[in-house]
């Protein structure tokens, strides 16, 4: 007998054929005949939705124990069926309708064509039924549920800050009685504050728990109390809502599946992709009860996806374990771009590859965060000359390092890539170009600050600045001796007077201003801070983004900012000199203002200043302090090794400190038990022997005899001897003591000081 049916496409078409030969779920397909033809027609199963076959239903019969089901379907139909086959085929399940006037006698429901479809009865008949949860263990989970949805503030008020209910029943009937009774727009938490049991933000704490009780499921109620496991209940939740449970520990993904879909939405959406079958991705998940995961996972990876359940943790490890390091893609994509350019390379010298082919937006990508997560301060993109290849470079601790190269048909094609990221002219090649990129990456938001330079041979190089959000750090965590900060700390706290900080690009000037201002950040001061990027945030300052090209500057904001009544100002750069001589006139009418120069040393930014046209009185008399630093690399604290210097060497630290200075400060004299620290290498900093970076300052603080000398236009000579003898380290000096104190070493001191 011919068998009538109807197919239901995951575009939501139907056709009406009749089988050509037996269905077999295992196969993976169907064979059709459509009616009045002899054509016969096979269809996968991952494009269809369901299969309805005619007849008479048979629920009811063999199957009335089975549970009712309430099945939705990608298309948007639903079916009250009894599910059998549950476990039995991979691809799908049969479901016998249990209305008896449906046109159906059954319907093979494809896993990815169903969007939910959750028993008809309560998750605790699930648990009881096997033996995980007993009836007065589910009572007292239920009776808990109910306590937290009824849950009144007061009692959690009174809970969480130990106050007696009585106190507080005491409070809200006295203003019942004086009121009459309580107006609706008064909360008890209000009471509670104007009479003085509680604050404001204890007030918010209660809402919070009492809004988050009233949301907490029985599965959560069920874990906490001992009962059962998270596996145990997304178990439970998987036999509910028809998906199978998978064993992470005991399963390995696939490495299509894990191409399938990016590592930062698995991360994201806390998701593990795990077999792919034609267009058929299973996913798994801990949330089967969020009805959009599927949905927002169907939309983003263009394919039907197959909802799994696994726990959590397992999740979390196998996302760490599994997916490809950015690393090793970005080599990989490489390759792959080396072989397709050397094909193309043998017809034509000319790029025949374009900005907006995936493999270049993959590549572009990848070497971006492949940066950020290994800490690197700048990415160095540079193309290089005929048939050489573009090079990328990494600055990590302050040291360019060669990581990629990439095959020349790509360096246009890579650079404008760059260029569209970051909003600029990608068919102006003459004239250099500034901008921004922005990304998120795992939740974080790291922007690149991009600088577009034209190179001989037509080439383009671009370099990126990361700029990831972070928070400033407190002083004591700075680098700095006891002596400077103890200095630093006693300029902090005068109410008015201009603060510099100095050195090249990349020495952390923004970094040292920040945990100056968070030193001084407190409710009772306004703190206004102009920066180009706002690369450090902080609860407390007024930050603005200048635009310069709009008009919006450094001197507009610093206008701005004197009639908006501040107590502090940081300007993140003086660039003119009517900057400056704005600020200095600001520090002398009672504000504190910090700012930045790039200058080489203390004593040389003042007379920097005085070379733009600053007042030298005005100056003399507004300056609380100079600070200039350097970053110098850091020995890696795994692999460093003691070792005690030769006389030679210690000569060579005497004689770069100052052999007078060197006495006088008592440093340390040369024995057999000296003990410096010399770089090994290790796997830690990648061999090199040094990881991270330690600042080295030199603070130049005004004293009587200091203000002299600047009101006498002395040189920049005889200031920094003035400073010393007053008792200021060079940075030099800095250095040599972190030597002494096993941090770094005087190559990497000498490195970056003078």
């Amino acid at each position: 007998m011919e068998q009538n049916l109807t197919l239901t496409f995951m575009d939501g078409g139907e056709t009406a054929a009749r089988l050509a030969r037996p269905f077999q779920p295992r196969e993976n397909e169907i064979e059709i005949t459509l009616p009045d033809q002899d054509l016969r027609l096979a269809y996968p199963l991952h494009d269809l939705c369901c299969i309805k076959l005619h007849g008479k239903p048979t629920s009811g019969t063999d199957n009335g124990a089975q549970p009712a089901e309430e099945v939705e379907t990608a298309t948007g139909e639903t079916y009250r069926v009894q599910v059998i086959g549950r476990d039995k085929y991979p691809a799908g399940f049969y479901g016998l309708p249990i209305d008896q006037d449906s046109p159906f006698k059954s319907i093979f429901f494809t896993f990815h064509g169903v969007r939910t479809r959750p028993l008809e009865r309560p998750l605790g008949s699930i648990l009881r039924e096997r033996g995980l949860v007993d009836e007065p263990g589910m009572n007292q989970a239920l009776q808990e549920q109910r306590k937290l949805r009824t849950r009144r503030v007061g009692e959690i008020i009174a809970e969480q800050n130990n106050i007696a209910q009585s106190r507080i029943d005491e409070e809200v009937a006295q203003v019942r009685g004086n009121l009459g009774k309580i107006p609706k727009n008064v909360r008890v938490g209000d009471i509670l504050v104007a009479a003085g049991l509680v604050t404001r933000e204890q007030v918010e704490e209660a809402l919070a728990a009492q809004k988050d009780g009233k949301k907490k499921r029985i599965g959560s109620l069920l874990i906490e109390m001992g009962l059962i496991t998270e596996a145990q209940l997304l178990s439970a939740l998987a036999t509910k809502f028809g998906l199978r449970f998978v064993d992470l520990d005991n399963f390995e993904p696939s490495a299509e599946a894990l191409e399938a879909l990016p590592r930062e939405v698995a991360t994201r959406m806390q998701v593990l992709p795990i077999e792919l079958r034609g267009r058929l991705l299973t996913v798994a998940t801990s949330q089967p009860t969020d009805p959009t995961i599927g949905e927002n996972l169907r939309f983003g990876s263009n394919r039907q996806i197959e909802l799994v359940v696994a726990c959590s943790d397992q999740i979390t490890q196998a996302l760490e374990s599994f997916y490809v390091k950015t690393e090793s893609q970005v080599r990989e994509l490489i390759g792959e771009l080396s072989e397709a350019a050397d094909l193309e390379m043998e017809e034509s010298d000319d790029s025949q590859f374009h900005e907006t082919d995936s493999q270049i937006i993959n590549l572009v990508n990848k070497i971006l965060i492949d940066g950020y997560k290994k800490g690197v301060s700048d990415i160095h993109f540079e193309p290089g000359l005929g048939k050489q290849p573009l090079g990328v470079r990494y600055r990590i601790d302050g040291v360019c390092q060669v990581v990629h190269k990439i095959a020349p048909a790509y360096r246009h094609a890579v650079v404008a890539r760059i260029k569209i990221m970051a909003r600029l002219d990608i068919a102006e090649h003459r004239r250099p170009q500034s901008g921004k990129i922005l990304l998120r990456y795992e939740g974080r938001k790291v922007e690149y600050r991009v600088e577009i330079t034209p190179t001989v041979g037509g080439n383009e190089d671009a370099v990126l600045r990361i700029l990831a959000s972070s928070k400033p750090l407190p002083l004591n965590q700075m680098g700095f001796s006891d002596t400077n900060l103890k200095a630093f700390e006693q300029i902090l706290a005068k109410p008015y007077g201009i603060i510099l900080c100095v050195g090249p690009t990349g020495s952390g000037k923004t970094t040292s201003l920040h945990s100056a201002l968070g030193h001084i950040n407190k409710p009772d001061r306004k703190i206004w801070t102009a920066e180009d990027p706002v690369e450090i945030t902080q609860a407390g300052l007024r930050q603005v983004q200048v635009h310069p090209k709009i008009g919006f500057g450094f001197k507009e904001a610093l206008r701005s900012f004197l009639r908006a009544d501040p107590d502090v100002i940081m300007i993140g750069e003086m660039r003119d000199a009517e900057t400056a001589k704005t600020a200095i006139e600001a520090s002398l009418t009672g504000h504190l203002v910090f700012s930045t120069l790039h200058t080489n040393s203390a004593p040389e930014t003042v007379v920097r200043l005085i070379e733009m046209g600053m007042d030298p009185y005005n100056f003399a008399d507004a300056m609380l302090g100079i600070l200039a630093q350097r970053l110098a690399r850091r020995l890696c604290v795994a692999c460093r090794a003691p070792y005690t210097p030769s006389r030679e060497e210690y000569d060579h630290l005497v004689h770069a400190y100052g052999e007078a200075w060197f006495t006088r400060r008592q440093m340390p004299a040369y024995t057999e038990d000296l003990t410096l620290m010399r770089a090994v290498g290790c796997r830690d900093c990648n061999q090199t022997g040094y990881r991270g970076r330690i600042a080295v300052h030199e603070l130049l603080t005004t004293s009587e005899t200091m203000r002299t000398g600047i009101k006498k236009g002395m040189l920049a000579e005889d200031l920094r001897d003035l400073a010393v003898e007053d008792g200021m380290t060079t940075l030099r000096m800095d250095g040599i003591h972190k030597v002494f104190q096993g941090i770094t070493d005087l190559d990497q001191v000498l490195r970056v000081c003078l």
